[in-house]
């Protein structure tokens, strides 16, 4: 199967060994120039999207050398979605290039105030989508023989898998199945449910339970488990799925509570954010946890840059957003519970008492400081990160100013912003 031009085939130096792998479908995305029902939308701007692609660009932003593997249309498309993927810093030598199946396409519609009968209403936002036969249904278990993914499966201490591959086709099902069976020692595994009740209607969920009771981590959004399993307890969730070391149960805006194996559980308040879109966060708070496990963190400071993680992706328009310089993510890790609580984010930037000033968001993350460590440094590849027993705190030094993105942090403008405040996020793509 063709691939895209490597950087070792271009001669631009190779990549970083990926620490996370990610495998699964991304599409392009057409974003509506403005607010309200399709029918009154002018122009659409070309995008990529997809809930894999979308954790592993968020992981490169913290740090986490990361590669997304799975398999675009010989298309416009496909290409598009290739150069942005790669241009957030992830891997995609391993990305098939499929000659005769099309790049999955959704369009995004987003609600506003313009009082047509259709609009969904501020802070809300649709998917619709267009799959169906799509280069990445194709996506099988022959992954495995692959020279580039083999390559890059055998180096990962993470892998991270979602649902969603599981619904799109019996080979996907299958390539998750063997994946999920190739347990190596030293790799932890990561499984996001990420219900899309569209995609099972011509297809059986009771295979999803053995599916993510295989997984390390198990990441559950509170509504999507009470749609697909009758409940979104965290402790009836925990007794439903009790091999994976620790279950992560996000309750849309209020809080996310972490159960271990051991029936340890440590739950964290998500912050106060002014929504531009929802359409992402779940996929930023999964980076955001992950990074703060293979960093060692101690259970709170993971909840924590998920949430962190999250409310920036609420910020911005589209699936990827950018976190603070990282002295001032280090601040609100370490800040007490009420300095947490007074925090609030929006477009203009983050205002906490834990900072020492209100911390612009910047367009572009600055690349991981090379010095002293922190949560956005380079991340180690252990599985012993996820031990129940690591409290490993980050302390950040005294903060230098931070009103702006960190030096050398490119100087892209952000699409501009319409933020309409709505209480916490919901931690979820709708």
């Amino acid at each position: 199967m063709p691939r895209q031009d490597t950087a070792a085939s271009s001669g631009t130096p190779q990549p970083t060994p990926a620490t996370a792998v990610c495998v699964g479908e991304s599409m392009a995305v057409l974003l509506p120039d403005r607010p309200g029902p399709l029918e009154s939308v002018e122009n659409f701007r070309l995008s990529v999207g997809g809930a894999e692609s979308n954790v592993a660009g968020a992981l490169s932003a913290l740090g986490v050398p990361s590669a997304w593997i799975s398999r675009v249309g010989d298309d416009g498309f496909g290409r598009r979605l290739l150069a942005d993927v790669a241009a957030r810093g992830v891997d995609v030598s391993a990305v098939a290039v499929d000659p005769h199946r099309p790049t999955g396409l959704y369009l995004k519609e987003v609600g506003g105030s313009t009082g047509r009968r259709h609009d969904l209403g501020p802070g809300r936002s649709r998917l619709h989508y267009h799959r169906r036969g799509s280069a990445a249904a194709a996506l099988s278990p022959a992954l495995l023989a692959d020279p580039a993914a083999a390559r890059l499966l055998a180096g990962a201490g993470l892998l991270h898998l979602s649902g969603i591959t599981a619904a799109l086709s019996d080979d996907c099902l299958a390539l998750l199945r063997a994946l999920l069976a190739e347990r190596r020692p030293g790799r932890l595994v990561s499984f996001d449910l990420n219900w899309r009740p569209a995609l099972w209607r011509d297809r059986d969920p009771a295979v999803l339970p053995p599916l993510l009771d295989a997984a390390d981590v198990l990441l559950l959004g509170a509504d999507e488990a009470e749609a697909a399993f009758g409940t979104g307890d965290p402790q009836a969730l925990r007794r439903r799925f009790p091999s994976p070391a620790t279950v992560v149960v996000k309750d849309a805006a209020r809080v996310v509570t972490a159960l271990d194996r051991d029936g340890t559980a440590v739950s964290e308040p998500a912050l106060a954010v002014e929504v531009v879109e929802a359409t992402g966060a779940g996929d930023a708070f999964a980076a955001g946890y992950l990074a703060g496990t293979l960093r060692g963190l101690d259970r709170r400071r993971r909840l924590r840059l998920g949430h962190l993680s999250a409310a920036c992706a609420l910020t911005a328009h589209g699936d990827q957003a950018e976190l603070p310089p990282a002295p001032a993510v280090d601040a609100l890790l370490a800040a007490s519970a009420e300095d947490w609580a007074a925090t609030r984010v929006s477009a203009d930037g983050i205002v906490s008492p834990a900072l020492p000033a209100t911390v612009i968001l910047p367009a572009i993350a600055p690349l991981p400081a090379r010095g002293g460590q922190s949560a956005t440094d380079s991340l180690p590849t252990t599985a012993a990160a996820l031990s129940a027993t690591d409290s490993l705190p980050t302390t950040a030094a005294a903060l230098p100013t931070i009103a702006g993105p960190a030096p050398g942090a490119a100087a892209h403008p952000r699409p501009a912003t319409d933020p309409r405040p709505v209480p916490s996020p919901a931690l979820g793509a709708p």
